[in-house]
């Protein structure tokens, strides 16, 4: 059985849990953060917390003072311990405006909400198959003062999915009105040429990723380059490598582009850095 916590109520997961008039609900008021589990632990959980209530302040929530890593890191373990998961395991936590009004609030206060799910691996895996991405042309992202957050306004990543799907790929790169490549529907992007990353910068109006980041800091700790910058089609064509990463997922190698082909040296270097990582941090726990 799985439970997820209500603003402090643990509720079972087979049964309606969001009460009538949440706003979230009804105008994807609030922002999320989707967090690894592994060893049954949060993974990360501080710069989750971190942009989490970045985003929250951004859309002039006022979430409460007792709202930390640590208030959230007892709440998640408790509902792993509850659900039964000891190994690998996703979470979402949710911060959403307090029920009432409409597109004006009533108030500014905020609950949480936390699920939990089992995964299937206990670690980080790159996927055995590369991904086939083109681009999707039919909404282009704005950059605005919401860019970098995870908030609960999705349909254009939805749309993205969507049509990925009905063309038989795995996924599509989201651009601008400038064509510059972003993100895609669910991660963040890194191209490879001669053995220096690039991906795009957060002033382009990209996703924040907490996963994005701790690669960056992964690769220049050993000794990979790494520039954020614009990237355009044509970057794509003269990639040696491109890859995707999420909180969840890690790092899915790309394997083609329309008909270019890529190869997935050092993104398997990578995946075996990031489990190096975290082995070592989970057992100084």
């Amino acid at each position: 059985m799985l439970y997820v916590n209500n603003n402090g109520n643990l509720l079972a997961g087979d049964a309606p849990t969001i009460l009538p008039g949440n706003r979230a609900h009804l105008y994807g008021d609030g922002v999320f953060e989707s967090i690894r589990i592994i060893n049954g632990r949060p993974l990360n959980l501080e710069n989750h917390v971190l942009r989490l209530l970045a985003g929250a302040r951004a859309i002039h929530m006022r979430p409460s003072a007792s709202y930390t890593t640590a208030f959230f890191e007892a709440k998640i373990l408790e509902l792993c311990q509850q659900s039964g998961i000891t190994e690998g395991g996703r979470c979402r936590l949710s911060l959403d405006r307090i029920s009432g009004g409409a597109y004006l609030p009533d108030s500014n206060e905020a609950t949480y909400y936390i699920e939990v799910y089992p995964y299937d691996v206990n670690h980080y895996e790159l996927n055995a198959k590369g991904l086939e991405l083109d681009i999707y042309q039919d909404i282009k992202l704005e950059k605005n003062l919401l860019s970098n957050f995870k908030t609960k306004m999705g349909l254009p990543y939805i749309m993205a999915a969507l049509a990925a799907k009905e063309k038989g790929l795995d996924d599509l790169f989201l651009v601008d009105h400038k064509g510059s490549i972003l993100e895609t529907s669910s991660c963040n992007v890194f191209v490879i040429s001669n053995g220096v990353l690039y991906t795009p910068s957060l002033d382009e109006g990209c996703l924040a990723g907490t996963m994005r980041m701790q690669i960056i800091n992964l690769a220049l700790a050993n000794g990979i380059k790494v520039y954020e910058c614009s990237l355009m089609p044509q970057n794509l064509l003269a990639a040696d490598e491109v890859f995707l990463t999420n909180a969840i997922r890690g790092i899915n190698w790309v394997g083609g582009y329309r008909t270019k082909r890529y190869q997935n040296n050092i993104s398997r270097r990578l995946v075996v850095l990031l489990n190096a990582y975290w082995e070592q941090a989970l057992s100084q726990q």
